[in-house]
């Protein structure tokens, strides 16, 4: 008989392996290592992630890996940017290589013209001359290919080129332009000749099982992601979830009961927790998942209490005072009031070193 996993044994389960029951005392890179990636459209929530996740985070932690190579920001699952280890970039690029191509059926009529077998080794010459941003290239590619959209052109070669962000010493790690140059060079190595999508998937749970093949295939943006399970299932342990919904999991892997405690938490934009599952209720409800992304896509910032989301928040600073805002979903009790301000004011101090006040608040309108 199959066991059944409530969504409150889910959340404890995957709020164990993302670092969110206790801070570990674990270095960025293998932290990273460990959430196999961490979303990172924008530079500034891995900051954030790391920060929530980690014992004695500091910020020169992350632009030190992100220096010496052992961390990378580059197009990986769902064709958006991550922060990942050298090693997965180079073991996981391959696999994600067919969900690539497919993301390009999105420039539909604008693909006019483009010719992969031509435009990817001139983009590859391109950034093997030096490192740019993407105004350049594409600006360089529209010069050789004056007949193709250079939206398109731009669009093709980051998806079909491995490429990373070359860091800086901006605060964040990277400009808000980056420029981008040829993964080989940059890691010493090229992808793997073979699509590792079976370690994917088991790295995968590692960091946010208990999974179902649908949750996997919602991180990944893979569709043999299920096929990969299916091939796994003998090594894996198989739950069902409160629909009857089939989900896999590593045998050893934490599965802590679900009156453990879980601390007020707060996750930065774009974190994957609130994004690696189809069915995310382990983690915010159904009714409250419409709020968690703007009309322009972005996702935004959410604070945890109890281990689930219970409203966003948001930071502003001005003459000194930075201020930390939370808009509840729902009124909250007092003692998840003190323990998100507790969090928040450590926060605040974090992200604003330099502020004379720091300012935890219920926004007026929540």
């Amino acid at each position: 008989m199959t066991d059944t996993l409530s969504i409150r044994a889910l959340n404890r389960a995957t709020l164990a392996r993302q670092f969110l029951l206790a801070r570990e005392p674990i270095t960025v890179t293998e932290a990273v290592r460990r959430l196999c990636g961490m979303q990172a459209q924008e530079p500034k929530p891995p900051f954030l992630g790391l920060w929530t996740r980690l014992t004695g985070f500091q910020a020169s932690d992350l632009h030190a890996a992100l220096h010496d190579r052992s961390l990378v920001r580059a197009t990986m699952m769902r064709a958006t940017l991550h922060l990942m280890t050298g090693d997965d970039y180079t073991a996981f690029r391959t696999a994600m290589q067919p969900m690539l191509d497919g993301a390009l059926r999105v420039l539909g009529d604008r693909a006019e013209g483009l010719d992969l077998q031509k435009v990817v080794p001139a983009a590859r010459s391109l950034l093997e001359a030096e490192p740019r941003t993407f105004n350049e290239v594409r600006a360089l590619l529209q010069e050789e290919f004056p007949d193709v959209n250079d939206r398109a052109l731009g669009y093709a070669v980051r998806l079909c080129v491995p490429l990373v962000m070359v860091p800086t010493q901006d605060r964040w790690g990277f400009p808000r332009t980056s420029r981008f140059t040829l993964a080989p060079g940059w890691l010493g190595a090229a992808p793997a000749a073979e699509p590792a999508i079976d370690e994917l998937m088991l790295r995968y749970l590692a960091a946010y099982g208990p999974a179902s093949a649908a949750d996997a295939q919602t991180w990944s943006g893979l569709s043999a992601s299920g096929e990969a399970l299916d091939r796994l299932r003998p090594g894996l342990r198989v739950f069902a979830d409160d629909k009857g919904r089939e989900l896999f999991d590593l045998p050893d892997a934490p599965r802590p009961g679900e009156d453990v405690p879980a601390p007020a938490r707060f996750l930065p934009e774009f974190d994957s927790l609130v994004l690696a599952h189809a069915d995310r209720r382990r983690i915010i409800a159904d009714a409250h998942r419409p709020s968690l992304t703007t009309k322009n896509l972005r996702v935004r910032a959410v604070f945890l209490w109890d281990g689930f989301a219970r409203g966003i928040w948001e930071t502003e600073y001005k003459r000194k005072v930075a201020t930390l805002r939370l808009r509840p979903f729902e009124p909250l009790p007092q003692a998840a009031l003190d323990e998100l301000t507790a969090e928040g004011e450590s926060l605040l101090q974090f992200i604003e070193p330099d502020a004379k006040e720091t300012v935890v608040s219920v926004a007026d309108d929540a």
